[in-house]
């Protein structure tokens, strides 16, 4: 964009004198923050309304990604990279005498995600817009966030992450296209003029859905793409009576029920309350998108809906969205009078399921009490659905009932979301080439067998643009000086950076960011959490959620154990080495807390020990989140990803990770196996059990952790130590759950899920060899360079070209 600076400054003075009745000399870093993205929000405005008068004109097929979250980060710096201009704004605000980095660290991380699920739908919404793709986002605008993660005495607590606490620059209120959602109530059937039967709901809990509408800027491109998300009210939700009559809490029961639920992300859902508002959410944000796409359908086409499917395609985002299917048949039966075959051919042909998870405990399955209890119309059209599906089934295999029986939508008082997900839509597709290949032969075999040209992989991807071009401006303006620009919208272009491998001053030049990187780090550390680590270490790192599966409990374990050889071995002396981690638990998750508590408990230990002092050292970050992980990926030696073989579907932080010039720890699960295809061998440390090993030892069950512990006094040293008092008081029982996980099970499950002890003796000789690499320099800086060069596959770009091709079938729609 044309950028003049002049203007800039001005407009900056303008708006601190409207918004804050301040000039610059009054105005404080929260002042200047906001009315430099409200000036550029002013310029946004522009290319998004040609945008959508484009779209609107040209009457082209759009895709919208249905999420339950969008873990988008922070907008200012990506919205400035993206138009073009960081530069030039740095320049301005220099000038005014404010520093950028200080303004940037005013924007919050936006609540709206979590996990990888989340980065990846904002990953995807960045490169539909790069490559000029009609596609956006739908999704609940949660007042809150998950929480904001705190340590206190080595445990996570949970406070408020009040995100919203001003207001948000980037969105746009739109009140004239509020919608209304229905809970509860009694489905009455009425006939029509037309003869039909349609349904209504009598005595229903009516909630307002309000949109706010997020631009998405596409790089070096004049298209902006919408994040239309969902924030729920209650137009009648003040009683003035019970007020007047000092009834208080009574007055506004109707309106904290609705607001309820846009209040918090991912709300605990232990008990029967807690799983009816996840429902409630997931119901909200589905039928209030319907609405709205099929009203905006309507007005450009009439009531045409054969050509719903020719101008709209939705994707769901794992099975928190699934519940459209059946919003969308009640929405085009009972609202617009078509029948079942005509409304199901429409429903079949518009919507695409993404597969997210090889956990069977993770495929959503609602209760059917709750369920109809909620949604009862739509309870009745799944039971249709069903009773139809299970019809097909019969006639399909005749006497095998107890195939029928597993792939029953509605089956043993719950109903299982997946199916309803994989009836209902045109393509499955898991999210790495074994994920894949797990759900078609193991997870969802029955499925694959009926539907075989549905299922498809698309592998994940990250957009470059923010975990490099943003996140690390020292390493992408090296890569821009070797090769030249272009690979910013072509990561396939990182190839061209091979022929420096052997280059002994790029290799060094390459290694010197990776310092000023773990430099600034350090320092962040140093300010945030008093926290003081060694930029000359190995820096291994391991940032995620906190799950048994993704095993950041081996990971501490191995700690404890290389602490006690440099303890025990005065002649053991390992290259220095920092062990870093950020995770979330979720917050009625037990056992993951108790791996946080761990964590921390051995840092205490490790980190006041003179013994090993300048060897070794054990940091927890708090409140892992985006606009942190933006300064720990670049800042990575060691990437950190060890998920039990065969139960991660893909992953996208190792990517992240990969681009960044880290090298891969890690099984081979989800997108590893491909990271290291691409990558080689040579350039990864790969250990442990196979998917199909696993597979072979569950099958026979033949299993016995107790076997690893017997033959490696090593780690049966280090289960001991997890009750003895050494990470804590004597007597202190802490951590008994976890060493119970591990050798007799715990909850009814055998000991030792997710094979951590099978695996140990080899990731310690991972680390042993990984050690090794890096006290060559010159073969290290070879490694990690040839991991940025060979990352080109992982982009979100590439991914979203092969859901095009595939699935969405887009055109691209250039913005003059």
């Amino acid at each position: 964009m044309d950028f003049d600076k002049e203007k800039f400054k001005n407009s900056i003075r303008t708006r601190l004198k409207r918004q804050y009745g301040k000039n610059l000399e009054e105005a404080n870093s929260h002042d200047i923050y906001d009315a430099v993205s409200t000036t550029i929000m002013d310029h946004i405005q522009t290319n998004w309304m040609a945008t959508r008068k484009e779209y609107e004109e040209g009457q082209v097929r759009q895709m919208y990604y249905l999420s339950a979250e969008f873990l988008m980060g922070r907008a200012l710096s990506n919205n400035l990279i993206n138009f073009g201009i960081m530069d030039a704004v740095r320049e301005a605000l220099c000038e005014l005498n404010f520093n950028y980095t200080s303004i940037e660290d005013e924007e919050p991380d936006a609540g709206l995600g979590n996990g990888g699920l989340g980065r990846l739908a904002a990953c995807f919404l960045d490169s539909l817009a790069t490559l000029d793709y009609p596609g956006h986002g739908y999704g609940i605008r949660y007042q809150y966030g998950m929480f904001e993660q705190r340590i206190e005495n080595g445990y996570q607590v949970e406070y408020p992450d009040n995100w919203l606490k001003h207001r948000d620059p980037w969105e746009v209120k739109r009140s004239d296209l509020a919608v209304k959602v229905l809970f509860g109530g009694t489905p009455i059937a009425e006939k029509r003029a037309s003869g039909k039967v349609a349904f209504r709901l009598e005595g229903a809990e009516e909630v307002t859905a309000t949109p706010y509408d997020v631009p998405i800027l596409g790089f070096d491109t004049k298209t902006v793409n919408r994040l239309r998300l969902w924030e729920a009210s209650s137009e009648n939700g003040f009683d003035l009576q019970l007020f007047n009559d000092m009834h208080y809490n009574r007055a506004v029961e109707r309106q904290n029920s609705a607001e309820n639920i846009s209040r918090v992300l991912y709300p605990n859902d232990s008990g029967p309350s807690g799983k009816a508002l996840r429902l409630k959410q997931q119901y909200f944000f589905t039928s209030a998108s319907l609405q709205d796409l099929v009203g905006k359908f309507k007005r450009d086409h009439g009531a045409e809906f054969k050509d719903f499917p020719k101008y709209n395609v939705i994707q769901l985002n794992d099975t928190h969205p699934v519940v459209a299917i059946p919003e969308l048949m009640r929405i085009l039966m009972d609202e617009n009078g078509l029948g079942w075959e005509d409304a199901w051919l429409i429903v079949t042909k518009t919507f695409a399921y993404t597969n997210h998870t090889i956990l069977a405990e993770a495929l959503e399955k609602w209760p059917i009490d709750i369920f109809q209890g909620l949604i009862p119309r739509v309870y009745q059209i799944v039971e249709e659905i069903n009773r139809r599906f299970v019809a097909d089934l019969r006639a399909k295999y005749p006497g095998d009932w107890q195939r029928q029986n597993r792939m029953a939508i509605i089956a043993d008082g719950k109903i299982h979301m997946a199916w309803l997900a994989i009836v209902g839509s045109f393509s499955v597709n898991g999210v790495a080439a074994l994920h894949t290949e797990i759900l078609k032969s193991v997870e969802l075999a029955d499925w694959y067998d009926l539907y075989p040209q549905k299922f498809n992989n698309k592998t994940n991807g990250v957009t470059q643009r923010r975990w490099l071009v943003s996140a690390n401006p020292r390493l992408a303006a090296f890569i821009t000086a070797k090769i030249g620009h272009g690979w910013e919208k072509d990561l396939a272009r990182l190839t061209a950076l091979e022929k420096f491998a052997d280059d002994p001053a790029s290799l060094d030049e390459f290694m010197a960011i990776k310092r000023e990187n773990k430099v600034d780090l350090a320092r962040y550390l140093k300010e945030s959490q008093n926290v003081f680590i060694d930029p000359d270490s190995i820096f291994d790192v391991q940032i995620k959620r906190l799950h048994e599966y993704k095993r950041q409990l081996l990971n501490v374990l191995h700690v404890i154990d290389r602490y006690n050889r440099v303890v025990d071995d005065a002649t053991y002396d390992p290259v220095p080495h920092t062990y870093i981690f950020g995770a979330k638990a979720a917050s009625g998750y037990r056992r993951a807390k108790s791996v946080i508590k761990l964590i921390n408990s051995v840092a205490e230990r490790v980190n006041n020990d003179p013994r090993v002092k300048g060897k070794i050292r054990v940091v927890f970050v708090e409140n892992y989140r985006v606009s942190l992980a933006e300064k720990l990926f670049p800042a990575s030696d060691v990437s950190e990803q060890i998920s039990t073989a065969g139960k991660e579907a893909s992953g996208t932080g190792n990517m992240k990770f990969m681009i960044n010039g880290a090298v891969t720890v890690g099984t081979l699960d989800g997108a590893n196996i491909e990271i290291v295809e691409e990558a080689g061998e040579e350039n990864a440390f790969i250990f442990g059990l196979t998917t199909a090993e696993i597979q072979g030892i569950e099958l026979a069950h033949s299993y016995g952790p107790q076997e690893y512990v017997s033959r490696n006094p090593r780690l049966s040293r280090v289960l001991d130590q997890l009750i003895d008092g050494t990470f804590g008081v004597p007597g202190d029982q802490s951590f008994r759950e976890l060493y119970d996980s591990l050798l007799y099970g715990v909850d009814g499950q055998r000991p030792d899920v997710y094979y951590v002890l099978a695996d140990f003796e080899s990731y310690a000789a991972a680390h042993d060899a990984l050690e090794s690499a890096y006290a060559d320099p010159r073969r290290w800086a070879k490694m990690a360079l040839l991991n940025v060069a060979r990352s080109g596959k992982f982009s979100s770009d590439r991914t979203i070209e092969d859901y095009v091709r595939d699935i969405w079938k887009l055109k691209k729609v250039v913005v003059e």
